[in-house]
């Protein structure tokens, strides 16, 4: 597999109003505040610039998509959850650093538990042999050779890590639509 994803495009933008406004106002615009004859005429530079940079946009930069180059080898779909794991789990990782925001219709510390179980989810499913926290030592038997029986196994507890993994993924199929920042 080898995926490349360039950068969104981007637009000109003329921020002199702006800069001007968060240098005056320290970043802190009052609510209601009285323009300045300074403020207008700041803000009609702006926007006659902008206006000029609106043609640039239509003529050059809004016809520019992002390039994606995408290639599949037959192996990679083999064992497709595990391939896709490792990809998925620093995107959520980093998501969950740098989010400034959550659905509409969870709490903020909701939206934080549900990408905490879909992290720890992932994680799991990087781990290839994360079931052998639930088995103890393999039994030999003749010849030092596996006798197919470990000396415990606690299934009740392999069970429940699986339910919890499988819960993750599903709400990542749940919320796949809101991992965007």
């Amino acid at each position: 597999m080898k995926v490349k994803v360039g950068k969104y495009p981007s637009r000109l933008m003329c921020n002199i109003h702006s800069n001007f406004m968060n240098t005056k106002y320290d970043y802190n615009w009052p609510e209601e505040m009285f323009w300045s004859h300074e403020d207008f005429v700041i803000q009609a530079i702006d926007d006659g610039i902008q206006k000029v940079y609106d043609v640039f946009n239509w003529l050059w930069f809004d016809r520019r998509t992002q390039k994606v180059s995408i290639r599949i080898d037959k192996h990679d779909t083999w064992s497709m959850d595990h391939t896709l794991a490792p990809i998925i789990l620093p995107m959520l990782i980093q998501l969950k650093e740098t989010n400034h925001g959550y659905p509409a219709n969870l709490e903020e510390h909701e939206w934080d538990n549900i990408m905490d179980e879909m992290i720890w989810a992932f994680e799991q499913k990087c781990r290839d042999h994360w079931e052998e926290d639930y088995y103890g030592p393999y039994i030999d038997g003749e010849d030092g050779v596996f006798s197919g029986h470990f000396e415990w196994t606690d299934n009740e507890g392999r069970m429940k890590h699986q339910e919890r993994m499988t819960n993750g993924f599903k709400l990542f199929g749940e919320y796949y639509e809101n991992l965007w920042d």
